[in-house]
């Protein structure tokens, strides 16, 4: 497809942005509503943060038996399971005094998170076969947009009218949602020809370096963003959290553009300069972080770096899983969550022994291993020369 006709389909794509939206923010809410949750659910703080835990258990655990499942299924009807699934249990959250009903509606909104990620690049690509990066950056806009504004907003909204408020109002997005993919979104059909077993597609060529570089990116990532405020607590900048995560937002913002743009010609490149612009942001963070100025510039390089990796990973995973591609996708999806709560236990096992400094250098260390496998994978994986399928 050319410009114009992405254009003509941005109603469509738009439509999968905010279920991305949805997705994303749906997890992260709890953080910023926390002691509100806490005091209406009747238990501790650390009890009420368990909302996010079984949310990322609830996908990783059924996004690869859900896609294999559900492979034959037209896209459209999928993915307007899985955002009333969304719908569902954000209201039940909201309705819920009962700690035990609220943890089994975060595992159902998890489970909903893990057929929409799965399915949600594959549906992009479909959508715009001509241009299939740009596509699938359009609909993965939603992930910093959920975390640099959906976050603040919703924190806002839960200490003006409460944290049920929150929920509710995430409850009804999904509801408009729904509406808007029924009239907006063309369907797409599920897998023809016979399934690609689960197993076997990590024999396919290309898959598994993917897969290793998503495990390790995502939990060097992890381990500084989710304790990003105790590091700034300790450089002096305990006061600038808000204004720090907003800069790394909209520097992610520009960063999917740029992704956008050539990701279909330089797919190989974008990767590694993205996993040298975090490890650069790594190494100042790491040797500066006494300067309040030095601090902004690295959060600044962490967001223009990391901004597209989830775009850049989506589409080495489709292009290189050919007709396993959903597979390869529901693979990622889980392997995404596995590594983000791996990075909150490892950053809070670092932070307990070796204090918040450890955590830009840990990055550091991790991104070795990211760029050698990208580098190693010029064939398959991440190739010289990039390719559409």
């Amino acid at each position: 497809m050319t410009s114009t006709e992405v254009r003509t389909r941005t109603p469509a794509l738009l439509a999968l942005t905010t279920a991305a939206f949805v997705t994303v923010l749906t997890e992260a809410l709890p953080a910023g509503v926390l002691p509100g949750m806490s005091t209406g659910l009747g238990v501790g703080e650390s009890a009420a943060g368990q909302a996010v835990t079984v949310y990322a258990l609830g996908t990783a655990l059924t996004a690869i038996p859900l896609s294999a499942a559900t492979a034959t299924w037209p896209r459209k009807r999928l993915l307007l399971t899985g955002v009333a699934g969304f719908a569902v249990a954000n209201t039940v959250t909201a309705l819920s005094a009962d700690y035990p009903l609220t943890m089994a509606a975060r595992f159902l909104a998890g489970v909903a998170a893990g057929v929409v990620w799965a399915l949600l690049a594959g549906y992009a690509r479909r959508l715009v076969p001509g241009d299939q990066g740009k596509a699938i950056a359009i609909v993965m806009a939603g992930i910093p947009l959920a975390l640099s504004l959906g976050i603040p907003a919703g924190t806002f909204l839960g200490g003006l009218l409460g944290w049920r408020s929150a929920f509710g109002v995430m409850s009804a997005i999904a509801v408009v949602l729904l509406a808007w993919i029924t009239a907006k979104v063309p369907d797409q059909p599920g897998q023809t020809g016979g399934r690609v077993p689960v197993l076997r597609t990590l024999s396919v060529p290309g898959v598994l370096p993917v897969l290793a570089v998503t495990l390790v990116f995502v939990l060097a990532h992890t381990v500084l963003y989710t304790y990003v405020a105790a590091f700034l607590g300790h450089a002096g900048m305990g006061d600038a959290v808000d204004v720090v995560l907003l800069v790394f937002g909209v520097a992610s913002m520009a960063g999917i553009w740029v992704v956008g743009a050539r990701i279909d010609r330089a797919l190989r490149t974008l990767t590694v300069l993205s996993t040298i612009l975090v490890a650069v942001a790594a190494t100042i963070l790491a040797t500066a972080s006494g300067s309040p100025v030095l601090v902004y510039v690295a959060v600044t390089l962490w967001g223009l770096g990391w901004g597209g990796v989830p775009t850049l990973l989506q589409t080495a995973a489709g292009n290189a899983g050919g007709a396993a591609a959903d597979n390869a996708q529901a693979m990622l999806v889980t392997l995404w969550n596995a590594a983000m709560a791996a990075g909150g236990v490892a950053g809070g096992v670092l932070l307990d022994a070796a204090g918040p400094t450890s955590f830009p250098w840990t990055l550091l260390l991790l991104l070795l291993p990211v760029l050698a496998v990208v580098l190693g994978a010029r064939r398959h994986g991440f190739p010289t020369r990039s390719r559409v399928s």
